[in-house]
């Protein structure tokens, strides 16, 4: 065979499902495989990725995941990836640390921007700058700042992990899998337990790169549409510097229990929860090896079928029991070496345990020998083929899923384009389903009932847990600290102020100059418009966005929520779950869900709130969000009138177990997503629709799901005629939207099924209501159970007389990527922090994700507007920061996202001249506009809102350090 550029092809082969030529690839010299996917897509990627098994729970592969990105041979600044964060029009950019992986992908729609993507990272794993400053910024280090002070660890690893231990999901996922895997690389945590981080040695962290990041130990992988041989030389350029080695980086497989396995561990709840605090179960199975694709399918679909719809009957089961207050558990996991298959219950009384798990072997049981309903086999068989053929990632590129798919297989010596071409595996399940009617049932008997494989985890809350962690972490330190002679405590304070020098010590112009970037003259000038027809302007309005999407409608539904009395808007998101899931007069909703996934490709509630472009106005709508195939166009408008007109909200038991998993989930969000809820409390100040999103998802929501869920039992008469109340007023055509996104063939088709389904309809007299806002206290404390915490200023610069500039996007991305990356995460050790602004409303908000302080925070939030003032902006870094908020504005979207996006715009007013202008000024930002927004942050001063979500111990500080400043209350 010829080789290319050092490479040999192995084997190709077209994927007709995704319109692709496949070709494997392996590099002569090191063995280093490739696999090249070409096809049309323009949303370009690239991904190098390692086996990276961990041999403790240190978290060496996930610091190291950080550090390599942290300067590297050719590009020797401190943080080449924030660089191309600022100056890059990539539609991804990221690194990912999994059990037994670490993946590094990048995406971008401009071949250019892609190859210096490729380059910066090549040259980032195999060279990085690896030095004792970059492991104890990353990973974790001992700091002191005088003798007389407390002695702490900091680091970002550290911090990032303090938070993941501090979610009871986390913690349950965790413990689960090593439950299953004592005896292997999964037996330790990759991401590292904030317990043994600390005993990680830098020379340990050199040792795993130079063991592990080798090209022989590497799969690289291209996907779109550049040029396929463009690749191999790209790659060819680092890999033929290095020679073979032989890596011993396999995954063994895990030897089999020979009985079933009992776990119990604790987990953290607030000081006050000894009562009411519950606890979390899974039970776990180790299944066969991921490499085998027919197995691999048949239990993605079993999977499916028991647990992932509304109806499932083991999902049922769980939730009909009462135990709990939502499902727990992976469900099946299929990426690592073996399949592994999770589920159980959140919210329990532990006490219950044992019945659970006769709850759910009995439940699989009963299942193997009464046999599955057909209608839930076909359900899920549906939704799995819509899903693979749709190949719709959301906001993700479409080459990175298939990248994370094809190592399903590939990264454990198996053929890489296995689960790639799926519609052979799905063909053939379905065959053999035809001649073994009980082809699940067989494989729950052999999987689950006979596989001893097995372990229940139960995770007690533990109300002293966090305390007794914060005393064991500070007892170490100050055995630590009486260990040391004074010279060594002088040597931990010099260390200190020396990693503080070099963090804060800016990066040369000349080595700033070997990051690659794009001119302003590579990018489009003009806006890039989304076809969008308004075929009705009366009421219901009618949109049409005529794109191709591989013939699937997708029709949204809105309904406008400003006609609700503001009593309403806590209901919506429970509501648009009951329109769906709740059932109807002549189904019961497991007949509903089995009909909705058997004839569509799901129908999914979603709200939307904005400001109006130049009004203090909100548009505020529940969006049924749908889509089917053309040819079940009919369908699918038969289903939404079942559900619009013949929605069964008396179903009390069927809404209460809503009501608790709506509530679990909330609680839930407070720790995994904290910035996100700390965001909305904050804007909930600054406009109505804030508020109104605040109402529908915040930490008001969350009281309001805690009395609803007390209310349905002793108080359900009210809570029905509530529901009934809001129906009436939404299902109301002459308050409605409909968008459509299809092209013009697939339009004529759906046209006369939807006008059918708009006429049946009521037609009331629609009323805007007034909603009377009542903003939360300014300055708010909230304590959760965790070891970290979120910090959030803002408030509404408009109010303050700013009028909106298209160059604000530019500086608040560059404060996000230059100041506060630098004092919240680099010196501050926080996980991320963020500059938000919203351009309709106003707000411009400040929040930190994982964070270990709360006064330092805020002083970085305050000193902002001071750095925009003292900063000498090169033009070199005002051209990047232009060309990334570009590439915001740019971001790609698949067809049911761009006819959304469409739609949202339409209702906010933001005309395509509007965005014009706005692309117009963003590429004409000069440094004199960084110091005019530098004077609208500073007059935030004393009229922000503040909030803080934290610790216990972490306000505990705040309050005795200015007594009375926050109004301080427990949210969990």
């Amino acid at each position: 065979m010829s080789i290319t550029h050092g490479f040999q092809i192995q084997r190709k082969q077209f994927i007709k499902e995704l319109k692709t030529n496949a070709r494997l690839y392996q590099h002569i010299k090191t063995g280093a495989q490739l696999l090249s996917l070409s096809n049309d897509d323009e949303n370009k990627v690239f991904g190098i990725t390692f086996r990276t098994p961990p041999p403790d729970s240190t978290g060496v592969a996930h610091i190291l995941e950080h550090s390599v990105l942290c300067g590297s041979r050719k590009y020797p600044v401190k943080e080449p990836f924030v660089e191309l964060l600022k100056g890059s029009l990539q539609t991804f950019l990221n690194a990912m640390t999994y059990p037994d992986r670490t993946c590094y992908p990048v995406a971008s729609q401009n071949i250019q921007d892609f190859y210096n993507l490729i380059d910066v990272y090549l040259d980032a794993v195999f060279y990085p700058r690896l030095t004792p400053f970059v492991f104890h910024q990353e990973g974790w280090h001992l700091e002191l700042q005088h003798p007389e002070k407390k002695i702490f660890y900091k680091g970002v690893v550290f911090n990032e992990m303090k938070g993941a231990y501090s979610s009871p999901d986390n913690v349950l996922a965790e413990y689960s899998l090593r439950s299953l895997f004592p005896n292997n690389a999964y037996g330790f945590d990759s991401g590292g337990d904030p317990k043994h981080i600390p005993s990680l040695t830098f020379e340990k962290f050199l040792t795993f790169h130079r063991r592990f990041y080798h090209p022989s130990n590497s799969r690289v992988y291209f996907y779109g549409d550049d040029n396929p041989e463009e690749r191999l030389r790209l790659v060819d350029e680092y890999l033929r510097e290095f020679d073979p080695m032989e890596i011993d980086s396999e995954i063994g497989e895990q030897p089999a229990f020979d009985r079933p396995k009992f776990i119990t561990r604790p987990f953290m709840v607030g000081d006050e929860e000894k009562v009411k605090a519950k606890g979390l179960i899974t039970l776990n199975w180790l299944l066969p090896p991921t490499i085998d694709v027919r197995t691999n399918f048949s239990l993605r679909i079993l999977g499916y079928i028991l647990l992932g719809m509304p109806a499932s009957p083991l999902r049922k089961a769980l939730i009909d029991s009462q135990f709990g207050e939502d499902m727990a558990g992976e469900g099946l996991g299929s990426e690592l070496r073996q399949i592994y298959f999770s589920t159980g219950l959140k919210g329990i009384d532990t006490k219950n345990a044992g019945q659970i798990e006769t709850l759910i072997l009995e439940n699989l049981d009963s299942l193997s020998r009464e046999g599955l309903d057909p209608m839930t086999i076909e359900a899920a068989m549906n939704t799995i083929t819509f899903h693979l053929r749709e190949n719709n990632t959301g906001s993700l590129p479409r080459g990175l899923v298939l990248m994370l798919r094809s190592l399903t297989t590939w990264l454990y010596d198996g053929d890489p384009m296995a689960m790639l071409a799926f519609e052979s595996p799905l063909e053939a399940i379905k065959t053999h389903l035809k001649s073994n009617s009980s082809f699940f049932e067989g494989m729950i008997t052999h999987f689950f009932l006979e596989n001893p494989h097995r372990t229940t985890l139960v995770l007690e809350p533990d109300p002293g847990l966090r305390k007794r962690d914060e005393a064991a972490e500070t007892e170490r330190l100050e055995r630590i600290r009486a260990s040391m002679a004074q010279t060594e405590l002088k040597e931990i304070i010099n260390k200190t102020q020396e990693l503080k020098r070099l963090q804060e010590k800016p990066d040369s112009p000349e080595a700033l100059a070997t990051i690659p970037v794009l001119r302003l003259d590579d990018l489009d000038k003009r806006d890039k418009p989304i076809p969008i027809s308004c075929l009705q302007k009366q009421a219901p309005k009618i949109l049409l966005h005529d794109l191709f999407t591989n013939g699937i409608v997708y029709l949204d539904l809105g309904f406008d929520l400003h006609n609700l009395p503001d009593k309403y808007l806590p209901y919506v998101s429970l509501f648009g779950r009951a329109l769906v899931e709740i059932g109807t007069e002549k189904e019961d909703f497991v007949a509903l869900t089995q009909r909705i996934r058997r004839k569509t490709g799901g129908i999914t509630p979603q709200s939307f709130t904005s400001t109006i472009k130049d009004t203090t106005r909100p548009t505020a709508w529940l969006f049924l969000r749908s889509k089917a195939t053309v040819s079940c166009a009919h369908d699918l408008m038969d289903i939404l009138r079942d559900i619009l007109l013949d929605v069964r909200l008396d179903n009390k038991e069927r809404f209460r177990q809503m009501a608790l998993e709506e509530k679990a989930r909330a609680e839930q969000r407070l720790i995994q997503s904290g910035h996100h809820i700390l965001n909305l409390r904050l804007q909930a100040h600054f406009d109505e629709a804030h508020w109104a999103a605040e109402q529908m998802e915040g930490i008001s929501n969350l009281f309001f799901l805690r009395e609803l869920c007390r209310a349905v039992d002793e108080k359900w008469p009210e809570v029905l005629e509530s529901l009934k109340e809001i129906h009436r007023i939404l299902i109301n055509r002459n308050s409605m939207i409909c968008n459509i996104t299809v092209d013009e063939e697939g339009w004529h088709s759906l046209e006369p099924h939807l006008r059918n389904l708009i006429n049946k309809l009521p037609a009331e007299v629609s009323t805007e209501n007034h909603w009377t806002t009542k903003a939360p206290p300014l300055l708010e404390g909230m304590i959760i159970p965790s070891q970290v915490n979120y910090v959030g200023k803002g408030a509404n610069i408009y109010e303050q007389g700013y009028q909106f500039h298209g160059s604000a996007l530019v500086v608040t991305r560059y404060l996000r990527n230059a100041w506060l990356w630098d004092q919240v995460r680099v010196l501050g050790g926080a996980y991320g922090a963020f500059c938000l602004f919203d351009r309709f409303s106003g707000a411009l908000t400040f929040v930190s994700y994982r964070d270990p302080n709360t006064f330092e925070t805020l002083n970085a939030f305050d000193q902002s507007g001071q750095f925009l003032n003292d900063t000498e902006l090169r033009d070199e870094e005002l051209t990047k920061n232009i060309i990334g908020a570009i590439g915001d504005m740019d971001a790609h979207l698949l067809p049911d996202a761009k006819g959304y996006a469409s739609m949202l715009r339409y209702l906010t007013g933001d005309t395509e001249e509007t965005r014009q202008r706005m692309r117009d000024q963003i590429l004409g930002t000069k440094a004199a506009d960084f110091r005019a927004f530098a004077q609208t942050i500073q007059q935030v001063g004393n009229n922000a809102a503040i909030k803080i979500l934290g610790s216990p111990s972490a306000l505990e500080k705040v309050t005795t350090r200015r007594p009375h400043w926050l109004e301080v209350f427990r949210v969990i």
